[in-house]
């Protein structure tokens, strides 16, 4: 979620509880000031009833054409005793005047006349229809509720996009950013102090990687020539003492195998070096590449160490797969696979290759599916095949991933498959 619907929910939110408590509070203050009016009027009244009947004088009907009207009768000492001299209450009366029950306000008092008798007198008036005003009060509130929140997400929204800005400029420029090329300045002038210290900040983040970035890209091409250099005297040095006619066949044994070591050492430093130029993008120049010219010139030149493990090599080549990719890595992707399919096959197994416009599948023979979810990690080789370094399927997935391709690995019908395609497809309709 972004910050700016997080606001304005959280802001939504905290208004509707502000709004329903104010209007409630407001609800209770009217009712509480209509009702003090009205008991004011009912105790006048009231005090006007009980100062005529204890005077002895005549006592007005009971419904006086104003709305109020009154009951007085005598009660015991002991209900007198038994009850307070003064109450309020709210109920339904019968209104003679309009012939109707309606809401009305209700006094009821209890006071000693002559000759030690006790009078209750009851005075009631029509007061304002509760439910009427909840109704009206609440759709009002509503209507406030409504307007004022539209106008505050409104001024919220505009305040928040304008003192927003250099945030979003600071966005813009990093989504823009790459590393290891020329990139523009940051120009995201602004008076808010934390914006500001917050543009230094990735300014002198950015300065710090480039640096980073430049001695590692210097640090991979000294590496690359130092321990290549080596390397290979090592494996000439060896080879010249495997040819000395002195050497006992158990040690031209160990001699062989230590070869084949050094071998596989020099194999794997080449990928891993290739790996990190292609992760710091030393490969940006691309061209448009069709896949099938390499697949079938690569296939050729390796047909005889296909035949000397009697494995056959089916090629289903319907449309050209052409991609925007660096030669070298369009290379070095095709001869992994096709290396890939050698080393973890059977004898007279079997390689199949297809293409199609959107996709190209190299499937090979094998006795049980490999670990998909890892297969493409660095050194996993599942079961350990000789010659293989375990970077081969790690430098197709990188390279794929930097050339905007996708690999996906599957197993169906005793066959492992690669899937290079443009975009995710099923195995049975990309081909």
């Amino acid at each position: 979620m972004k910050l700016f619907h997080l606001v304005l929910w959280r802001l939504s939110l905290a208004l509707v509880v502000v709004f329903t408590v104010w209007a409630g509070l407001f609800y209770m203050a009217i009712i509480e000031e209509v009702n003090d009016e009205v008991d004011d009027s009912l105790e006048d009244y009231s005090e006007q009833l009980i100062v005529r009947s204890l005077l002895g004088e005549k006592m007005p009907d009971t419904s006086n054409g104003s709305n109020n009207q009154y009951y007085l009768y005598e009660v015991s000492k002991e209900y007198a005793a038994a009850y307070p001299q003064i109450t309020y209450r709210d109920e339904m009366v019968y209104i003679t005047e309009k012939r109707e029950e309606e809401p009305a306000r209700v006094l009821i008092t209890i006071f000693r006349a002559s000759n030690d008798r006790y009078m209750e007198l009851v005075v009631y008036t029509p007061t304002i229809e509760k439910m009427d005003l909840q109704r009206a009060i609440l759709g009002w509130i509503v209507f406030l509720y409504v307007l004022l929140l539209l106008v505050i997400l409104l001024i919220t929204a505009w305040v928040y996009r304008r003192n927003m800005k250099p945030l979003y400029r600071l966005l813009g420029w990093l989504d823009r950013y790459q590393l290891g090329h020329p990139n523009e300045p940051l120009d995201n002038q602004t008076k808010i102090t934390e914006f500001h210290h917050l543009n230094e900040t990735v300014s002198e983040f950015a300065e710090r990687n480039e640096k980073l970035f430049e001695q590692q890209k210097q640090f991979i091409g000294n590496a690359s020539h130092e321990m290549q250099t080596p390397l290979a005297i090592c494996r000439n040095r060896l080879e010249m003492l495997m040819e000395d006619e002195s050497l006992s066949e158990r040690q031209l044994g160990e001699l062989i195998k230590t070869h084949r070591t050094l071998e596989n050492l020099t194999r794997m430093n080449r990928s891993l070096l290739l790996l990190c130029k292609i992760e710091n993008g030393q490969y940006m120049d691309r061209h448009q590449v069709c896949l099938n010219e390499l697949l079938k010139h690569y296939v050729d030149d390796y047909r005889e160490v296909y035949a000397y493990r009697k494995i056959r090599v089916e090629m289903e080549l319907k449309e050209s797969f052409c991609v925007e990719m660096n030669d070298s890595l369009a290379t070095v992707l095709v001869t992994n696979l096709l290396k890939n399919a050698f080393v973890h096959n059977v004898d007279g197994g079997v390689i199949r290759i297809e293409t199609s416009r959107q996709a190209f599948v190299i499937r090979n023979t094998g006795s049980e599916a490999l670990d998909g979810k890892r297969i493409f990690e660095r050194f996993y080789q599942g079961k350990k095949k000789e010659g293989s370094t375990g970077l081969g399927l790690a430098l197709a997935d990188t390279i794929c991933k930097m050339s905007q391709l996708q690999i996906r690995y599957f197993y169906e019908k005793d066959l492992h498959c690669f899937e290079i395609s443009k975009s995710f497809q099923n195995p049975s309709s990309s081909l």
